[in-house]
């Protein structure tokens, strides 16, 4: 039997809604966007005009036209073969080992403000960061190994758990500025780009913030009439997300300044002053707690959503056999998801040797965007070379991206231009970094070693294959 048949459909719109919700609405992303000034306010308005909306496009076409389990990986794999959407599913897979520990540890940051006056000690304590990050992992590992029609619930509260939090800074922060004033200035020309080396590290993760969308595709097979639900939850989430970036980013400025914001969890000491400020200390403990569940949904959804890669390339048998397995009783990929959370444990433990907190979190960061916008660019140079076939216009279901050839290839390249960008960015490291040259050398090298280990398991696949 099809190990895919055996798959459960188990999303309609709101579970996808608030599945892409989860998976990229970052508050972290917030944070660091104030830390890095009032200039980060042009720059969101850009990555969604020339970025967010371009790969939105792009991704309603392909999901409508390949709705099949896998997403990047068939997507890859129907425009240039097979070695090629091996290479795009590994690195979009391989990401999450690095991608965990950074949203973990800023997870763990956040949580820490549940605990009040206490939380901004405990934010920058290392034992504790560490006991909270691996505690959410084996919460959403468990959770979807025993089944999506349980885990889309976590991944259901952690959509709602990171809006409201978010909205709940921007209202204060509103209330705050008229009746205080807020203790930013801000101006057209202060909110304009700057370019700085020792910033510009930021200008990727300010695209990387805003991807996400593609990864419900890889679940195709288990949403129900994935044509209309995918491209519906697609536009509707965009929409919210780009709004509470923005704005988020405003409020958070208004209530600190940009040098006292910390990139990873400045959302909940901007809530936490703001609150203070309107006496309802109270609403930092509960922002605190929405967010924990927030960030253990966004966890879960990459969970669920990745693991599916893994999976499917194992039924190709470019990955061993083990990783097309369903789980008799629960229907899920269990492989692909123990063999993710075990590495992401293994790498959080290890991020921690010999390197601060703020540098562990950023190298991991930087290598997790280098590998996960390899297959970005497949993505994009994918619908332009797709475009040329003749199922395209006759096919009933497809949503094309508007403009016909010319919009296809404006689209597509804007994608694939502003990915390349990101990727070179993410090599430079930040201004406050110790050794830059450290910084460097451990980012491509780790970069450059994750992706050899996929090209040889590639290699030991097909040679298996072909003998068989």
């Amino acid at each position: 039997m099809d190990p895919k048949s055996q798959l459960r459909k188990t999303m309609g719109f709101w579970d996808v809604l608030l599945f892409n919700i989860a998976t990229v609405l970052g508050p972290r992303w917030i944070a660091a966007a104030g830390h890095n000034g009032t200039s980060s306010i042009s720059l969101w308005v850009l990555a969604a005009v020339f970025f967010f909306v371009p790969g939105a496009l792009v991704i309603n076409e392909l999901s409508s036209r390949f709705p099949q389990e896998g997403g990047l990986y068939v997507w890859a794999k129907e425009a240039f073969g097979p070695f090629h959407g091996f290479v795009a599913g590994w690195t979009y897979w391989i990401y999450t080992v690095f991608y965990f520990p950074g949203l973990l540890l800023a997870s763990a940051s956040m949580s820490a403000y549940i605990f009040g006056t206490r939380g901004a000690a405990l934010a920058q304590n290392r034992p504790f960061l560490l006991e909270i990050s691996l505690g959410l992992l084996l919460v959403a590992v468990g959770l979807n190994l025993i089944g999506l029609n349980i885990g889309k619930w976590l991944q259901n509260a952690g959509g709602v758990g990171t809006y409201i939090p978010l909205l709940i800074l921007v209202v204060v922060a509103a209330i705050v500025a008229l009746r205080h004033g807020s203790v930013t200035h801000f101006t057209a020309r202060n909110m304009l780009p700057t370019l700085n080396w020792d910033t510009v590290n930021f200008w990727s993760q300010i695209a990387f913030a805003f991807t996400g969308l593609e990864l419900v595709s890889a679940m195709s097979e288990e949403v129900r009439d994935p044509r209309r639900t995918l491209p519906r939850a697609v536009y509707a989430a965009g929409a919210l997300i780009a709004f509470i970036y923005i704005a988020g980013t405003f409020a958070v400025l208004a209530l600190v300044p940009a040098a006292d914001l910390d990139p990873q969890s400045g959302v909940f000491h901007a809530i936490a002053i703001g609150s203070v400020a309107l006496r309802i200390g109270f609403l930092g403990i509960l922002a605190a707690l929405l967010v924990t569940v927030g960030n253990a949904g966004g966890v879960g959804s990459t969970v669920a959503g990745i693991a599916r890669v893994p999976f499917v390339v194992g039924i190709d048998r470019y990955l061993p056999a083990a990783f097309g397995k369903i789980h008799p009783r629960w229907r899920t990929p269990w492989v692909s998801i123990l063999v993710q959370g075990g590495l992401s444990g293994l790498f959080l433990l290890l991020s921690q040797i010999n390197d601060s907190t703020r540098g562990a979190y950023q190298s991991l960061v930087d290598v997790a965007i280098i590998l996960y916008f390899i297959p970005f660019l497949y993505m994009f140079a994918a619908v332009i070379r797709l475009a040329r076939r003749p199922d395209r216009a006759s096919n009933p279901h497809a949503i094309l991206v508007p403009g016909g050839s010319a919009g296809t290839w404006i689209c597509g390249s804007l994608g694939f231009l502003i990915v390349l960008v990101a990727i070179f960015f993410s090599v430079i490291p930040p201004g406050d970094t110790s050794s830059r040259t450290f910084f460097e050398f451990k980012v491509v090298l780790t970069t450059l070693a994750a992706i050899l280990l996929g090209l040889i398991l590639y290699w030991r696949g097909a040679r298996t294959k072909l003998h068989s």
